[in-house]
């Protein structure tokens, strides 16, 4: 059994959830030619867990080829994607500042889920999980969303906020994971690692 897992994220903040854990780990980041957003596409009815649930395991199928195209080392590969959720609205990451001001003025002054599913495995084996959380937001004004997004803070978020960032000012509560939050559930992977062999 290898002793470091493979990351196919490009987020940073899952990169310093892992190494919370203490977690050796290597990137596997997709290849030029890879259209890896068109894995985010949502599909019309799709509801949000039933659309983590299924892009989830599409990077991680995606991140298996990629492995043994480049003829690497094989080891567990861990992916992640997590999405805002109003209702059975999804809301993904914003396409330019006017869109993250539409998603933040949409979710102001109301409390929102947000789903982060996580999968690791091989080619033999894989596991998945999933963790929900609840996000409040204060009423926020015009003014104030504004100035958060022309911080440049919402681009390449999904519902264009960071909790560990500046959005933290508006943040009234939270219910659930607050690593989930932020891309990266850690009890659940904790879990996932454990049953793989990894000691926490």
């Amino acid at each position: 059994m290898p002793d470091f897992i493979y990351l196919a994220s490009q987020s940073p903040r899952r990169r310093q959830l892992l190494e919370q854990l203490g977690v050796r780990h290597e990137l596997l980041l997709p290849d030029a030619q890879e259209d890896a957003e068109s894995l985010e596409a949502v599909m019309p009815g799709e509801t949000p867990m039933a659309y983590v649930q299924r892009v989830t395991p599409l990077k991680l199928d995606a991140a298996l080829k990629r492995l043994k195209r480049r003829g690497l080392p094989v080891a567990p590969i861990l992916c992640s994607d997590t999405t805002v959720a109003l209702g059975r609205r999804i809301y993904g990451k914003p396409v330019d500042a006017k869109d993250a001001a539409r998603m933040l003025g949409e979710l102001a002054g109301r409390t929102h889920r947000v789903l982060t599913a996580v999968a690791l495995g091989t080619a033999r084996r894989r596991e998945q999980a999933l963790s929900v959380s609840r996000v409040t937001f204060a009423d926020m004004n015009r003014r104030q969303i504004a100035a958060y997004v022309a911080g440049g803070e919402p681009m390449g978020k999904a519902g264009a906020y960071a909790v560990q960032g500046r959005a933290a000012a508006f943040i009234s509560h939270i219910s659930g994971s607050y690593s989930g939050i932020m891309g990266l559930p850690v009890y659940e992977t904790a879990q996932l690692l454990s049953s793989f062999g990894f000691k926490i």
